[in-house]
């Protein structure tokens, strides 16, 4: 599931500039699936760090506090 070719030209792509490039040669309908993506991005980053969180402080003091060893807990 995790594809690290992926992530590294994700990365290049956003830190070269060429996002914001492709950004402001598109048109208008283009620019809206850009920003879309950028937000759906930002989004994933958001559950990621909260997984990352959980992951990291499970069976923690630390972690009981922010209810990683819950049942309900999906790891």
């Amino acid at each position: 599931m995790l594809n690290e070719k992926f992530l590294s030209d994700l990365e290049k792509y956003i830190k070269s500039g060429q996002l914001e490039e492709d950004f402001e040669c598109s048109s208008e309908d283009r620019r809206m699936e850009i920003l879309d993506y950028l937000e759906r991005l930002m989004d994933l980053a958001e559950a990621a760090d909260v997984t990352a969180t959980r992951i990291i402080f499970k069976n923690t003091g630390l972690g009981q506090m922010f209810g990683a060893g819950k049942n309900n807990d999906k790891s």
